[in-house]
């Protein structure tokens, strides 16, 4: 099993962090810091909440201004990077909500070598205008990392973290910053802009069908984004979105062959393989499959699976897939009928039971 995430604060980690403090702060009690991270309670605590508490025993024994705090931690930051190191932008969220610039200038510094995209958004809901006018400047950065967090802190629905119901509600704010990343030449800002574009799809979902028709063919990086920011939609099979990326006509596709497990045990795979035939070329094809899980109360759950989507200039196209039923923490499987279905350019084309044992 693979190490949990949390366990990357180990004693050499915390010691290592402590000594560069001690480094920039000759008054900084080591020994009891490192005790006091390493509490009863340390081992119940998951890595939000490591991180947190790290930041709050950090502002326990650095007994200074916040501001001389984050001059500390800024030159401390340096020999700490990735997901692990974001108890910094913790401490600020949690110590610089009073104290905007100076905690604009510490995110700014920390996200270059982590990511601020979590603190960032405390500072949204009590200073809105304000933070995201300072995310328009960052969004015109030199620097990929912050100008990715101009965007990245600011989706409406970012995974892990707080929701922003304003942006929600209405993303207007939020196009403002995308407007000025849709262009970006990094791969890493673009993937955030699609993503951010993505979490907006789900409440206004015509904001962004506008956004793809109006952007859609402009360049090879911005129709990436508008397909990658569209993925949601397409799964849902919204029409106007499917018209927009040629996904149309499938009259001339037969679906045939379509060989699958009638009985799976749980712990393995099911196996399953169809081809697509026309009397011309097959064209451009969106190709998914969906799972109707059997839940505990007798119903089913769908969740639909990409498997290609492309122009296939062939009048005949195999295809062979297989799906996991093994339990895992994220689902748990249900003995009995399922269901799979293959689905071409948003329509279920054929559907088919099979038993879970």
């Amino acid at each position: 099993m693979a190490e949990q995430l949390k366990n990357v604060y180990t004693k050499e980690y915390i010691n290592n962090l402590a000594s560069k403090i001690k480094e920039n702060y000759s008054s900084f009690d080591i020994e009891n810091f490192t005790k006091d991270i390493f509490c009863d309670s340390w081992d119940r605590l998951e890595l939000k909440m490591r991180m947190r508490h790290i930041a709050i025993t950090l502002n326990f024994y650095l007994t200074i201004s916040y501001k001389n705090q984050i001059e500390i931690l800024k030159i401390v930051s340096k020999d700490f990077d990735s997901f692990e190191a974001m108890f910094f932008q913790d401490f600020v969220e949690v110590y610089g909500l009073d104290d905007f610039d100076t905690s604009m200038q510490a995110l700014e510094v920390f996200t270059i070598d982590s990511s601020s995209e979590f603190a960032i958004r405390a500072f949204i809901l009590k200073y809105e205008d304000k933070t995201m006018s300072q995310m328009k400047k960052w969004a015109k950065s030199s620097n990929e990392h912050i100008r990715r967090l101009a965007s990245e802190g600011c989706r409406p629905r970012l995974p892990w973290a707080v929701a922003l119901p304003n942006f929600k509600n209405n993303p207007t704010k939020v196009f403002e910053i995308i407007e000025l990343l849709k262009n970006d030449k990094s791969k890493y800002v673009q993937k955030s802009v699609a993503n951010n574009l993505n979490d907006i799809s789900k409440d206004n979902p015509q904001l962004v069908i506008e956004f793809v028709k109006n952007n859609l063919g402009t360049s090879f990086k911005l129709d990436w984004i508008c397909k990658h920011a569209s993925r949601t939609l397409l799964k849902k099979a919204d029409e106007k979105i499917l018209k927009l990326f040629s996904f149309g006509d499938i009259e001339h596709i037969n679906i045939s062959n379509f060989v699958y497990d009638k009985l799976v045990n749980i712990d393995n795979y099911l196996n399953f393989s169809f081809e697509l035939n026309s009397f011309e070329q097959i064209g451009n094809v969106r190709v998914e499959y969906i799972i109707y899980y059997l839940k505990s109360n007798n119903t089913h759950n769908k969740k639909v699976f990409m498997i290609s989507q492309n122009e296939i200039k062939l009048k005949n196209k195999k295809f062979s897939k297989k799906q996991s039923f093994k339990n895992m923490t994220t689902r748990k499987h249900y003995l009995g009928k399922h269901y799979i279905s293959i689905v071409i350019n948003g329509k279920e084309m054929i559907k088919k039971e099979f038993i879970l044992k």
